[in-house]
């Protein structure tokens, strides 16, 4: 059994087989997923786990190159841009549509249980070294 880290074994696994390039999205409950792309779907009740938590447990096991939001969410959830802002000095922002748009081409979505609109973030992975 692994010690620490992300202990779900399905979100380790999908985690260990992504490369450079590629991209995970992490989604808020409400985010429509197209068909396509792996889902690890951690949702549990409304909030719970949070978009945060979530983010965090990710960041801390992957290299991120970049990063892209909704560019709603700097008005529509001021406290989950001020998060984003915080955790990914380099964040890009496009509209919502595109993001969404963009959620066809991830190789992995972890929807959360959040319940805070616009709380979404593609995250593109680097390489350690």
């Amino acid at each position: 059994m692994k010690r620490s880290g992300i202990l779900n074994r399905h979100l380790a696994g999908a985690l260990a087989e992504l490369g450079h390039g590629d991209e995970l999205l992490v989604c808020d409950a409400g985010m429509p997923i197209p068909p396509g792309p792996r889902v690890v779907d951690l949702a549990f009740t409304a909030g719970i786990p949070s978009f945060a938590e979530v983010l965090d447990g990710l960041l801390a096991e992957l290299v991120v190159e970049g990063a892209t939001a909704a560019e709603e969410v700097r008005t529509a959830a001021p406290a989950t841009a001020g998060l984003l802002a915080g955790r990914l000095p380099e964040l890009a922002y496009v509209s919502h549509e595109e993001l969404k748009a963009r959620t066809a081409r991830a190789r992995l979505v972890v929807r959360t249980g959040e319940a805070t609109p616009y709380a979404n973030v593609s995250l593109r992975c680097g390489v350690f070294f």
